[in-house]
């Protein structure tokens, strides 16, 4: 017998075993849909605690949810109580109908008329069918209880998604009320996750991810996610977006296929922009600026101003010879086409990409949802801090409201608070420029006295060192300003009470971008448009706070410092952007399960895997459109200085699918799925940037670029018919008498007793009767500059505006399809409301009423027919 009882508890242990790693209750039937948990907490507030899950538990199984509880012994840590909720058939289609859910009635019967001519071409890019369509495609209509035996009701514990199955326990959990504190109703789970009543609240993940469920009822999607999609090793694939679509819902969704776009469209940019590089990397030796430079009989003779007052002595143009042939590879004829192929680049992206938006939509039926959905769902925060009602002119029944002078306080706070750090932005640039400054005469007298190899003091000029220095700096400054204003922002926006979801990720949005706007391109916008043009002359310099002189330009253009600044900051940001979204979470998901490694695999339940995963956040989302927004900047509003940048791009974005994948589905709870049928205000985000980069690029080819000057002596001002171009750097430089040194900027050191040295200017020589004063070349190189930026952005505008009113927004077969599918479900809801009045009429054969009716609803079949 005691044998029997041994064989009796092993048996139990192991059929306990078995059901840990499952996504059902102990019965092995009913789905658990979400799961809350929390821990003892030994302290005052505890007994506060206990009631308030004891009283938001009580109110859930009102409404209709089954709760089943892990005590905290079985738990892997003894610390930790896990609720499991699952939510019946009734308690689904009752908010089936409540948030509009579409369910299919009729399977697609509409053949699919895209082909793809390189399809055969294509093949080793595709997934298998199966993956890529997990489903077969339904016509589908908003779910009505009273209409159930319409749809394609087979079973019902599987009619309904588990995405869609807790997007409907969580719309319940956050308006469950738990009590009433201080006078005011408090309710919603995300109250109770911060105030600490529970410690977390997700759905479950399907199974593991490194291999399938023992359960045959599981579909194992995680696991073929991860397999197709989330290794490294899958990158030339393309996404699974029916199968991401389905386990993580449409906003997630619809993010992915943006980030694939996107990339797709890169690939056409970097092949571009590399081709720009090449033409520069083979035309470097026909360059005649940096041959001149480079040349013993005229850049070795010519001797140029000092860099800095007193410490710095004269120096020969040669000096810069290395540096003057690698900019001729980002500034050449080359970089004016790939400024106007990029306006014209960024306007087909967003176009066909809203084709594409469009073609979502129809397939994940999302035609008909519109935000006004969103818009009418309040916050949960919102209803619970506000405690004056009104009535809503659109559903006519009272709600709580914000009153407009509060608004306007907390408004007035925000945008205090947003300046504020967009000025400590400002003052933390101006410090990045007094460095470089300050530093600059360091590293020009070092330099000059230094016996550095050749190759390297030909390469790394002072104005080169202050740039790499100075971009390294200031990219440290932009993170840690970052990392602070992201906590700042979130607090602002709860602060401000949006009304709805969408208000609240709008408002988080315009403050989150318009810092980063500011914090990572202020220092390019300085490079790009003030560095180098406000510097004077020898004898009367301007200076920074009447003690630092500004900055010059190497001799060669400001463009290679550009370029060196915007490589820094845009790289710099993308290692560290991958470090913080791949190998952060990874740690903190190995620390957190440490212990549960010594324990045998079947003892580690399936709630407590996702439990030790982390939690990827209502701004999880927010925060990774948030990166490729500002990654697009870069490439757009600054890619006349650097035609690599999209190359760059293309190469992190391929990296960044599969890390974004291999953290959502490996490190990451499981999101609770939500809807979107757009990239939302991103969208006009883009539309933005694209306008400003033709602006950018614009002034970027005439300010910063030598293009411009080049061009004018080309045609106006050369001396030499043969070699047009022959004479241009003794041209571009102006003599400076050095008896006309002021005694505070004097060179202490003049050992070859030079009479003059040369500076970049268009000035008259001494001796002449306006000396120094700019010469007629200075203004003829100004109106060309104004010119060009004028014809050329009007060139650019008329043709994106002519390409965006050529492509329209909606394919014309994807709208005729729209059209289609609402005929034939408007058909099949008339006729079944038809065949329900016959059967009436069948049952009480006298009512005239009823009669007309019918009559009516045949009416509209017809009518829908003949539409």
């Amino acid at each position: 017998s005691e044998k029997t009882e041994e064989l009796n508890q092993t048996e139990e242990t192991t059929l306990s075993s078995e059901c840990k790693d499952s996504v059902f209750f102990r019965d092995g039937v009913r789905r658990i849909d979400f799961v809350l948990s929390y821990v003892d907490d030994p302290n005052k507030e505890e007994e506060k605690k206990t009631e308030r899950r004891r009283e938001f538990e009580k109110n859930l199984q009102k409404a209709g949810l089954e709760l089943e509880t892990e005590d905290k012994k079985e738990s892997e840590d003894g610390k930790t109580y896990f609720v499991k909720i699952h939510a019946p058939w009734e308690v689904l289609i009752t908010y089936a109908e409540v948030l509009n859910i579409k369910v299919p009635i009729k399977e697609n019967d509409i053949p699919s008329t895209v082909e793809y001519p390189l399809d055969c071409m294509l093949k080793p890019f595709r997934l298998p069918e199966k993956v890529m369509h997990p489903e077969p495609d339904y016509f589908t209509a908003p779910f009505s209880k009273s209409r159930q035996e319409l749809y394609l009701i087979d079973n019902e514990s599987t009619f309904f998604s588990p995405s869609m199955r807790n997007r409907i326990v969580y719309y319940i959990l956050t308006r469950c009320p738990y009590g009433t504190e201080e006078g005011k109703k408090k309710f919603g789970i995300k109250r109770l996750l911060n105030n600490g009543t529970y410690t977390a609240a997700y759905p479950l993940h399907d199974c593991q991810y490194w291999k399938k469920a023992n359960d045959p009822n599981c579909d194992n999607e995680r696991y073929t996610l991860y397999m197709e999609w989330a290794r490294f090793l899958r990158f030339y694939k393309e996404q699974p977006l029916d199968l991401i679509r389905k386990y993580y819902g449409e906003k997630i969704g619809i993010y992915f296929a943006w980030l694939g776009f996107y990339t797709e469209m890169l690939f056409f940019a970097a092949v571009v922009g590399l081709i720009c590089f090449l033409y520069g990397w083979f035309t470097m030796d026909e360059n005649m600026s940096s041959k001149e430079i480079c040349a013993a009989a005229i850049g070795g003779e010519i001797i140029m101003c000092p860099l800095c007052d007193r410490k710095c002595e004269y120096w020969k143009l040669n000096t810069t010879c290395e540096s003057s042939e690698y900019s001729h590879l980002f500034d050449n004829v080359a970089t004016l086409f790939f400024a106007i192929f990029m306006g014209i680049w960024v306007t087909l992206f967003l176009e066909f990409w809203k084709r594409r938006q469009a073609r979502l939509k129809y397939e994940w039926d999302l035609v008909d949802f519109e935000e006004e959905q969103q818009q009418l769902q309040l916050r949960p925060e919102y209803e619970a801090k506000c405690t004056h009602k009104k009535k809503n002119p659109v559903t006519q029944e009272m709600e709580p409201y914000l009153p407009l002078t509060s608004q306007a306080v907390r408004f007035c706070i925000s945008g205090t608070t947003v300046l504020f750090w967009i000025s400590l932005i400002i003052a933390s640039m101006i410090a990045v420029i007094v460095y470089r400054l300050a530093v600059y005469a360091a590293f020009a007298s070092i330099m000059e006295n230094t016996q550095a190899p050749h190759s390297i003091s030909g390469l790394l000029t002072p104005q080169l060192a202050t740039s790499v220095t100075a971009s390294c700096l200031n990219f440290v400054i932009i993170m840690i300003l970052n990392f602070l204003y992201e906590k700042i922002a979130v607090w602002i926006t709860d602060m401000e009470i949006p009304r709805t979801h969408l208000e609240y990720e709008n408002r988080l949005t315009m403050k989150m971008f318009l810092f980063q706007f500011v914090n990572y391109y202020s220092s390019c916008f300085y490079v790009a448009f003030f560095k180098g043009k406000f510097v004077g002359y020898p004898g009367n310099y301007t200076y920074m706070f009447s003690s630092w002189r500004n900055e010059e330009c190497d001799p060669a253009g400001c463009l290679i410092e550009l370029t060196t600044q915007l490589t820094i900051v845009m790289a710099g940001k993308q290692i560290w952007g991958n470090i913080q979204e791949a190998i952060v979470p990874w740690i903190w998901n190995w620390w957190g399960r440490r212990k549960a490694r010594c324990n045998p695999e079947n003892l580690y339940s399936r709630w407590e895997q996702d439990h030790d995963l982390q939690s990827f956040g209502v701004l999880g989302l927010f925060y990774e459109y948030l990166e490729m927004v500002i990654q697009f900047g870069f490439i757009t509003l600054f890619v006349a200085s650097f035609p690599l940048a999209p190359l760059l791009a293309l190469m992190n974005n391929v990296l960044e699918i599969r890390v974004d994948s291999w953290k959502l589905t490996t490190q990451f709870r499981r999101p609770v799925a939500a809807k979107a049928h757009s990239i939302g205000v991103w969208q006009e985000i883009l539309n933005g940037m694209a306008i400003l980069s033709v602006v950018t690029n614009a002034f970027i080819v005439a300010f910063t670029s030598d293009m411009i000057p080049r061009l004018v002596y080309y045609y106006a001002y050369f001396t030499n018919e043969d070699s047009p171009m022959s004479g241009y750097i003794n041209n571009s430089l102006s003599v400076f008498q050095v008896s006309d040194f002021l005694e505070g900027n004097k060179p202490e050191k003049n050992p070859e007793n030079f009479l003059t040295c040369r500076y970049r200017d268009y000035r008259y020589p001494p001796g002449h009767g306006r000396k120094y004063d700019h010469t007629m070349q200075f203004w003829h190189i100004l109106a060309a500059k104004m010119a060009f930026i004028i014809i050329m952005e009007h060139i650019v505008f008329i043709v994106k505006f002519f390409v965006a009113w050529m492509i329209p927004d909606v394919p014309a077969e994807v709208k005729a399809r729209i059209k289609r599918e609402k005929f034939l479900t408007q058909k099949i809801l008339h006729e079944y409301e038809l065949n329900k009045l016959k059967q009436k009429l069948c049952e009480c054969k006298t009512y005239e009423n009823m009669e007309k009716e019918v009559i009516a609803t045949e009416g509209k079949v017809e009518l829908s027919q003949a539409m």
